[in-house]
């Protein structure tokens, strides 16, 4: 027989902040809900966590079911539990935020829809959705000074112009070229990889891949990446 608690149990869920880059901008993952509360309305990828199951588990599993994503990074960040979040009852959320190139979603069993929005171009979102966000770009603002996470919003081979330009739209500011890549060669984490991209009318660019190797072998020797 099951054991009957003397106090209430609060529900758990697992919610996910996909950022992705399209070249231009930071964009996040919203799926469209299909059922109540909020039904039609805009919210973050997430759902209720199983008894046979981790966080963790519930988080990609509630990510796949929803966008047919399955991530290479995904990074619990912070827990939510204002009392009244959930008109449903006392439910308390741990988020996640992941990073990957933007390409095609769409919506999966559990949503109606599943789109990419640019973060000056949010519909309104449903629960506390829009708070978890901005504590969410907060924390990736701070991680990226200190891990090289960014690289992870790219494609395996990128430009030095692209990589420049994901430091920019997440941290919100401009670097001069010539600073940015020397102080990106200097860290030995990126590689020229012997090919070039022709983009528009410019002389073509010389890709590189994130030398992942190279950043082990730092941290391993107590070597703290910081940008």
């Amino acid at each position: 027989m099951p054991f009957t608690y003397p106090y209430p149990r609060p529900s758990l869920t697992a919610d996910i902040v996909m950022f992705g880059f399209d070249g231009v901008g930071l964009k996040v993952l919203l799926v469209q809900r299909d059922v109540e509360p909020f039904r039609h309305a805009w919210a973050l990828p997430g759902g209720f966590m199983h008894e046979d199951e981790t966080l963790e588990a519930c988080a990609l599993r509630e990510l796949y079911e929803e966008t047919h994503f399955t991530p290479d990074f995904l990074e619990q960040f912070h827990t939510f539990s204002t009392v009244d979040r959930d008109p449903r009852g006392r439910v308390v959320t741990t988020a996640f935020f992941g990073l990957m190139p933007v390409s095609e979603v769409q919506g999966g069993s559990d949503a109606a829809d599943a789109r990419w929005f640019s973060l000056d171009q949010l519909p309104s979102l449903a629960f506390d959705h829009a708070e978890i966000l901005r504590v969410a770009q907060s924390c990736l603002r701070e991680r990226i000074y200190f891990e090289p996470i960014a690289f992870r919003l790219l494609e395996p081979k990128f430009t030095m112009t692209e990589l420049q330009h994901v430091y920019e739209v997440v941290l919100g500011t401009q670097f001069d070229r010539r600073n940015f890549q020397k102080k990106m060669h200097a860290s030995k984490i990126v590689a020229p990889v012997g090919e070039r991209r022709v983009a528009g009318p410019s002389r073509p660019a010389s890709l590189y891949s994130f030398v992942s190797d190279q950043y082990r072998t730092l941290k391993h020797s107590g070597v703290t990446f910081e940008f």
